[in-house]
């Protein structure tokens, strides 16, 4: 296997327990995928929303898991590119309740894994469903 194809299965690999983390609301799923010192943004209401993983994981903590709620997976991965052996950045789409998310995670590769360093998304509503 050449060294591009093992970095792009492992980032697929860390964006499993990504998607999974995000359905459980499992923080100590997440943490196995962010640097402790990633950030978290988002403007999308049109004001800059930015945590740390401090500030972000208790908020992750007190959601109730779409998984626990039944809601239906919509996880997908668009691109993963490479700037170099051990940065890149996956472009991804999931959902959690009313909201579908564009997610871009950059990644490093440190400590002989990969890691998000960044996290930053848009997101739009989706229809309701019960108005269909």
């Amino acid at each position: 296997m050449l060294q591009a194809d093992a970095g792009f299965q492992e980032i697929v690999d860390a964006l499993k327990i990504y998607f999974e983390g995000l359905y459980r609301s499992d923080t100590q799923m997440l943490a196995q995928v962010f640097h402790p010192q990633a950030i978290y943004a988002c403007a999308s209401e049109g004001k800059l929303l930015h945590m740390s993983m401090d500030e972000y994981f208790p908020v992750v903590d007190k959601r109730p898991a779409p998984g626990s709620r039944g809601e239906p997976r919509a996880d997908r991965i668009l691109s993963i590119d490479f700037a170099g052996p051990v940065t890149a950045i996956a472009k991804v789409n999931c959902a959690i309740g009313p909201r579908a998310f564009t997610d871009l995670l950059t990644f490093v590769k440190l400590d002989g894994r990969w890691q998000i360093m960044a996290k930053v998304f848009h997101f739009d509503l989706r229809p309701d469903p019960g108005l269909s």
